[in-house]
């Protein structure tokens, strides 16, 4: 049955109160801090059949009401606005990540400008290869037979390996791998690249062959085929100040998955959209205590990667959400211009 305006107002009215002293909320109490402009007997009944439609709980008989997971997800459905950054936030935020040097160090400052804004557990994953193009490939002679190869993505990303090659390999015969190499990848997906090196190997000089058959089997089976993810945490501390209702080890162990942390963050498809996940909601059962906000980022209607938080189901989402995808924001448009 949906809830008619009054009881949608008594529902946030308890679980704002519930977020900022952690105690069950009590008629009384909530009659006095929120102007609802009906009795304590009127919102004693409403809190009654909310609790009777399953978003309220009674922890102890004498106690007042806490929130339920679906009284959580109710709220956040109905959520008209986020609430917004300060203006100092926003300049903050700013100045913070336009002060990263590399895509490293934008990634790192992100997780924990995430994990300060937000008191919570943050994770921030690095703009994924299967996502990203080539914007340049250098070859760096490290010895006669030995080379360096470094790929460049339109997002900062960096990936490097050695490959070793049976003969030697002189100056400009390293010239020349390098200019065909850019000139068949650069721009190019790296989804693409199989079929780029493909038509690449039957139209090259056959002198050069060899080298590229070398060379393509390196980029394939390293940055293309193994689709490496990577994705760094922080924050994890903030769970030490959360009165979890059991131990915090199960969540604790499931942080330290890569995948879970990748099935954690990488659903939202929209960069400007956001996902909230909240308590039984999550697959995993050491994560059914929490809820999980993330957002993906990236520029126009590419993604990149993704980003957000995890923490208990007593979490400020308005501010938490409005966090989530002003960082996502900013991280995005950061890479864009990079």
């Amino acid at each position: 049955m949906p809830l008619d305006d009054r009881k949608l107002e008594v529902l946030k009215a308890i679980i704002e109160d519930y977020v900022s002293t952690h105690e069950p909320v009590g008629s009384k109490m909530l009659s006095q801090r929120h102007q609802l402009g009906v009795s304590p007997a009127t919102i004693r009944n409403d809190m009654a059949l909310l609790e009777d439609e399953g978003y309220l709980a009674q922890p102890h008989t004498s106690a007042g009401r806490i929130p339920t997971d679906k009284g959580y997800r109710l709220f956040v459905d109905r959520l008209s606005t986020v609430k917004p950054l300060s203006g100092a936030e926003r300049r903050a935020i700013g100045q913070f990540l336009e002060c990263a040097v590399d895509l490293d160090d934008v990634v790192h400052r992100t997780v924990r400008l995430l994990a300060q804004l937000t008191r919570q557990v943050a994770v921030v994953q690095y703009p994924s290869l299967t996502r990203s193009s080539v914007r340049h490939l250098e070859l760096v002679p490290l010895s006669s037979a030995r080379l360096l190869v470094v790929l460049i993505t339109d997002t900062g990303r960096v990936e490097q390996r050695v490959v070793e090659f049976p003969a030697a390999v002189d100056e400009s015969m390293v010239t020349d791998l390098r200019g065909v190499l850019n000139g068949a990848l650069a721009g190019q997906a790296l989804a693409d690249a199989p079929t780029e090196l493909h038509e690449l190997l039957e139209t090259a000089a056959p002198e050069m062959r060899p080298y590229l058959t070398t060379l393509s089997t390196v980029l394939l089976e390293t940055l293309v085929e193994r689709h490496e993810e990577k994705l760094v945490l922080a924050g994890t501390a903030n769970l030490a100040t959360v009165d979890f209702p059991g131990s915090i080890r199960p969540i604790l162990e499931a942080l330290e998955e890569q995948m879970v942390l990748l099935k954690l963050i990488g659903e939202v498809e929209n960069p400007t959209g956001f996902q909230v996940r909240i308590g039984q909601e999550n697959q995993l059962d050491s994560l059914r205590g929490t809820s999980v906000v993330t957002s993906s980022y990236g520029a126009g209607d590419t993604v990149y990667a993704g980003l957000g938080v995890l923490g208990p189901t007593r979490m400020d989402y308005p501010s938490t959400i409005s966090a989530v995808r002003a960082v996502a924001r900013y991280v995005g448009d950061l890479l864009a211009r990079s």
